[in-house]
């Protein structure tokens, strides 16, 4: 009988090293005062001296923003995971598997589409990459009703153009018959019908995604612009595929967004515009924790000049934000943010829009409304941003009133043009900030551009993005293993679908000579066993919240110490039924655990349900590669738990004396050819 663990083993652990070579490229002020309504303020280097308050927003930005997750050794940043992308993902896997490609037709479906632009470049990449490793493509996406010429067929012919690949539209998401998806041509990639059309969609109707996405295998996302929302096409569709990853251009999007959060660089400014101050204002606890300084140019401006006492028009000020912008001038205030405002605007008269006039930002008269940026405004923000090292702009130069005569944002885009020049990290955000910086840009300047400001907002305010979230959680490439386990050389254990840790954690307690690994998909069970690792001081153990069916490899493989044990324990019945697409035994899956298994290392499985124990067995002798073989020759069930430690489910059936059904397998020591 098996009176310990298993034997620990001296062998080479077969590992798959992939390599991928055609991915595309990831990518000092014066002192002044000015005399208002309220009181009188001084800035001094930035800081408003005058102002008094509780500072309960500062506080806040503490305990908001430096709480970190970590799920791996690089963890989460704001909310954002680290994602499975299609850049990681296995190659071979994609070979005859149906995927489903969620693109976004704001940046394939225009009249003029620039390849040369980097979005449009990694979407299309996405495409072909996929067609190249031999899936079956499906692409879905939601566009314009109200535009005549964006039907179905009309699309397709646009896509086929682009992509320089037949895409055949299929008129319909009702497809329900897994005979139809298996006929796919490789050859061909279909096009759905406009989800626009679907108000199931934007409900993220569970029904929905189901026939969305059925017959799917593998699901890619790469439609950045709509990860702030919960749709069907995007949340709900991950619920029911195996496998759901990042696309080029959503990892690439991602990766500039994530970049907001780095504050390495310094002096590093935000230049705000825009107006909605009340709805953005939880964005400033997140940007002055990282920046020395806000520029404001649009209609945010009034509110934050209202808030410091500046004299302004009344229908310049918006009443319900009066509190949020004396949060965010204290703020800056705590934090020692500078604050920079427009000292002068052009102005327009309000009966003769011809006549304009440049005045002082606490002088503008009752029959003038502001259009612009003023010359000293721009001559002083052009003087502010000489030495910054990082600058993001996000929201227009935009006012309720505008002129075509005047051309304060070209100008501000001239400033930073000349600034990329020089080593400055700029980034721009929004669409309308996005076409002005294209067009102003010189070719020796680079400037980073995301087009969607709704997701930016999202992300600054500290909210997760639901598709991000919803996507597999996936690894960076080497996982610092000397960061998690004391001896990273010890033989490694790996737990798939750990629950609450129960069985892991007591063979951590009583295995000091090896280390153990839990993978788990409920990130609240693994936030749980991370406590209790550190509650109890244990060095040989861990949990990673993941889809171990689509990250195993790409974890496990980098373990520096061999693998001798993997156990799969009581998986939930309904996800091992066959036509469950997400179930956790795929043949990857399976592929996976065997080639990096160590020779003679084992494999444990077991399940209160006879019927899923059958099918896991069946499985890993179907995908096992001839490599496996039940130890001791069984015929029948393991009577006993060969380890002596129970988990939570077997306590609880064995309680309610109900029988478990057990196997092990032992990995040969010779290769054999299948």
């Amino acid at each position: 009988m098996m009176g310990h663990l298993v034997n620990l083993l001296h062998g080479t652990v077969l590992f798959n090293n992939l390599c991928f070579n055609d991915f595309p490229k990831l990518f000092k002020q014066k002192r002044y005062s000015h005399t208002g309504k309220f009181a009188k303020f001084h800035k001094f280097n930035g800081a408003p001296l005058a102002l008094q308050g509780s500072g309960d927003l500062t506080n806040h930005v503490a305990n908001l923003f430096n709480h970190k997750i970590y799920f791996s050794n690089g963890g989460e940043l704001n909310g954002i995971p680290h994602i499975q992308t299609l850049r990681e993902f296995p190659r071979e896997e994609l070979f005859g598997k149906v995927v489903m490609v969620r693109f976004d037709s704001n940046i394939l479906v225009k009249k003029v589409c620039d390849k040369k632009n980097q979005s449009v470049s990694n979407a299309v990449y996405t495409i072909k990459y996929l067609h190249k490793a031999g899936a079956k493509i499906i692409l879905v996406s939601d566009w314009n009703m109200n535009t005549p010429e964006l039907h179905t067929d009309s699309v397709t012919d646009f896509l086929s153009e682009v992509l320089q690949i037949q895409i055949v539209p299929l008129h319909t998401i009702y497809f329900k018959k897994q005979a139809k998806m298996n006929s796919l041509e490789k050859e061909n990639i279909h096009l759905l019908g406009n989800l626009s059309n679907f108000k199931e969609e934007v409900a993220n109707c569970l029904e929905f995604a189901r026939i969305l996405s059925s017959g799917v295998d593998i699901f890619v996302n790469d439609s950045f612009s709509n990860c702030h929302k919960v749709l069907a096409s995007t949340v709900g569709v991950t619920r029911f595929c195996y496998a759901c990853i990042a696309g080029f251009h959503f990892e690439e999007r991602l990766d500039l967004l994530k970049n907001l959060a780095e504050a390495s660089k310094k002096p590093y400014v935000a230049i705000i515009g825009g107006g909605n101050l009340y709805d953005k204002a939880a964005s400033f606890q997140f940007l002055a924790s990282r920046c020395q300084g806000f520029v404001f140019v649009g209609m945010m401006s009034f509110q934050v000049m209202h808030a410091l006492g500046v004299s302004i028009p009344c229908d310049l000020v918006d009443r319900k934000a009066i509190n949020e912008a004396l949060d965010i001038v204290r703020l800056a205030q705590d934090r020692n943010v500078q604050i920079l405002y427009p000292k002068d605007f052009w102005c327009q008269k309000k009966c003769d829009p011809k006549q304009l006039q440049v005045f002082p930002s606490h002088g503008i008269l009752d029959d003038w409304v502001p259009v612009d940026l003023g010359p000293a405004s721009l001559d002083e923000i052009g003087s502010t941003l000489t030495n910054c090292k990082k600058i993001v702009w996000i929201g227009p130069v935009k006012f309720v009133y505008s002129s075509e005569y005047t051309n304060g944002a070209s100008k501000l885009a001239r400033i930073l043009d000349k600034l990329g020049q020089n080593n400055c990290e700029i980034t721009v955000v929004g669409a309308m900030t996005s076409k002005l910086v294209r067009q102003e840009k010189s070719s020796l300047s680079f400037i980073n551009i995301i087009e969607n400001a709704s997701v930016v907002w999202e992300f600054l305010k500290g909210r997760k993005l639901p598709g991000v979230t919803a996507v597999d959680r996936g690894y960076p490439s080497e996982i610092n293993w000397n960061s998690i386990y004391s001896d990273p050389a010890q033989s490694l254990v790996v737990d798939i679908g750990s629950g609450n840790g129960l069985f892991l954690l007591e063979m951590a307690r009583r295995r000091q000579d090896l280390n153990f690994l839990g993978l788990e998909i409920n990130e609240k069970l693994v936030l749980r066993c991370l406590d209790s690792i550190h509650q109890y001081g244990i060095k040989n153990g861990y949990f990673v919240a993941t889809n171990a069916t689509s990250t195993f490899r790409s974890i496990v493989s980098t373990y520096p110490g061999e693998l001798v044990l993997v156990s799969i324990q009581c998986p939930n019945p309904d996800f091992n039924k066959p036509e469950h697409r997400w179930r956790m035994l795929q043949r990857s899956l399976i592929e996976a655990v065997v080639d990096l298994l160590a020779p003679n290392g084992k494999i444990y499985l077991q399940s209160d349900v006879e019927a899923v124990t059958i099918r896991m067995k069946e499985q890993f002798l179907r995908y096992g590669k001839g490599k496996l073989d039940l130890e001791y020759g069984q015929s029948e069930w393991l009577e006993e738990n060969p380890f002596g430690v129970r988990s939570d489910w077997e306590n609880h059936v064995l309680d309610r004396q109900a029988p478990m059904y057990r196997m092990m397998f032992s990995k040969s020591s010779d290769i054999r050819e299948v």
